[in-house]
């Protein structure tokens, strides 16, 4: 398969296009895969990302930082980034695994992503792939959290400045059975830090979890 097309939307082109071709191929495949690729690239991103974020927030603190880098290198956005360079077209893979949906599969994206990173930098340093990681990625602001993950990304937020896991605790129950309402607080470290209602636990969790974010954020932005 010609790559040129695809080396045009990476805005890099290969002087070795081995490196490229292992790294958009599947386990699937074979034994020459693109696994150990994904494991160099990983690396490759975490550095890069970690160089954009520490310039772009002069003031952050480390936990701070080290939250945003998670957002931007989260499978999520990796496979953001594959699809915006139509990342699985290019794929080899065996039929079993293109049958059942293998070229669209969030984690063979996001694999294939950090493993075309590697190549890049395999083939042409690390500066590229830098380069290559701050014209393709989307910034921050375009990276929002789903509403539907405040509980993980309050876990990450609390890990990044070295504190335990969330607990959340039921605190009311009302209403009749077919329009029960939950009210629920998440604690850190004893300490109640936000307080959410819905018509499920989870729900009302997710909600608890939502407030803490933006009160421990906003507490972030003003110090």
């Amino acid at each position: 398969m010609d790559l040129t097309a695809l080396e045009t939307a990476i805005g890099y082109r290969f002087h070795q296009q081995a490196y490229l071709r292992l790294a958009l191929t599947h386990p699937s495949c074979g034994p020459q895969n693109n696994q150990r690729l994904e494991f160099l690239g990983d690396a490759v991103l975490q550095l890069a990302m970690s160089d954009i974020v520490f310039h772009a927030h002069p003031e952050e603190e480390e936990g701070g930082m080290t939250f945003l880098r998670a957002r931007m290198v989260r499978e999520e956005t990796l496979c953001s980034v594959a699809r915006q360079l139509r990342l699985g077209a290019y794929m080899r893979m065996d039929h079993g695994c293109e049958m059942t949906g293998g070229r669209q599969r969030p984690a063979v994206l996001a694999d294939a992503m950090e493993a075309v990173l590697a190549a890049i930098y395999l083939d042409g340093g690390f500066g590229e792939a830098a380069r290559v990681v701050r014209a393709l990625w989307p910034r921050e602001q375009e990276v929002p959290l789903p509403v539907t993950d405040n509980k993980t990304a309050l876990q990450e937020l609390l890990q990044a400045h070295g504190l335990p896991s969330p607990e959340y605790r039921t605190i009311a129950e009302e209403g009749p059975a077919h329009l029960r309402v939950f009210t629920v607080a998440v604690y850190s470290q004893g300490q109640p830090i936000g307080q959410g209602a819905g018509n499920s636990k989870k729900k009302a969790e997710q909600a608890a979890a939502g407030l803490a974010l933006q009160a421990l954020r906003g507490a972030e932005e003003n110090k």
